[in-house]
């Protein structure tokens, strides 16, 4: 493995376990998700202190609307309060925000603060935060197909001409990078629609801590296994060998 591939350039997390940590304390599920909150902040430092580029991460996917409505509106104010609180921040320290997914299920409110946030850290250059919220993996995919026939049909694109790599480009994350290192928390060993496309050859790391827990310790612990796995992309051990710094 070559010295640069150490550290995971993008990192992918699936914050799960909020609830499950209130619930052995014997707190409602919200007050969990306030403590999420807190790993969020603690974790966006902590990549940034490892050397980490960019953070993902899976707050709100489109399955979520499902769960009770009190716990959904809970979420939802938490967006809005968490994004007055922390913007200027992360602006402070560089950090650029961008939200992916459809957000035109969220409030007006909701859907004006993250075009606000998205403006205000748009010229920022030292670590990208982007936040999964109303977010599908199928969706992602779906939208990518959908605006590629509209550019077939305006015959403003070739079929012959739809690549893999011309395909990442209508995706929610095409300014980015795909993900080194997909972690999940909570002990539950699935990627729930998050990121199909984009973790085809994505390290996966799971641990049993939730994510309230999660802190810059466990980071390190799934940096550090990272560091340990053979990264091939479809070549052999000798050609890497051969070539270390690819």
């Amino acid at each position: 493995m070559s010295k640069k591939s150490s550290i995971p350039y993008h990192v992918a997390i699936v914050m799960d376990g909020n609830g499950r940590w209130a619930n052995k304390r014997f707190l409602p599920r919200t007050a969990g998700h306030r403590e999420g909150v807190k790993a969020v902040r603690h974790t966006i430092e902590a990549c940034a202190n490892a050397g980490v580029k960019v953070l993902t991460l899976f707050t709100f996917s489109s399955e979520n609307w499902k769960r009770p409505k009190i716990e959904v509106k809970s979420l939802m104010d938490l967006f809005v309060s968490s994004l007055e609180k922390d913007v200027n921040k992360l602006h402070e320290n560089g950090v650029r925000l961008k939200f992916i997914g459809d957000r035109t299920q969220f409030s007006q409110k909701l859907q004006d603060k993250i075009e606000e946030s998205e403006q205000f850290t748009a010229n920022n250059q030292n670590f990208s935060l982007n936040i999964a919220a109303n977010y599908g993996g199928r969706w992602d995919v779906v939208q990518a197909c959908k605006n590629i026939c509209q550019k077939v049909q305006d015959q403003q694109l070739k079929i012959s001409d739809i690549t893999e790599k011309e395909f990442s480009n209508y995706l929610s994350t095409s300014a980015l990078p795909d993900p080194d290192l997909f972690i999940r928390t909570a002990g539950e060993q699935r990627v729930s629609n998050f990121l199909i496309w984009q973790m085809a050859y994505t390290e996966f790391y799971y641990t049993d801590v939730f994510w309230p827990e999660f802190d810059e310790q466990q980071l390190h612990l799934a940096i550090e296994e990272f560091s340990q796995r053979k990264r091939k992309f479809g070549l052999t051990q000798e050609q890497i060998e051969a070539n270390p710094s690819a």
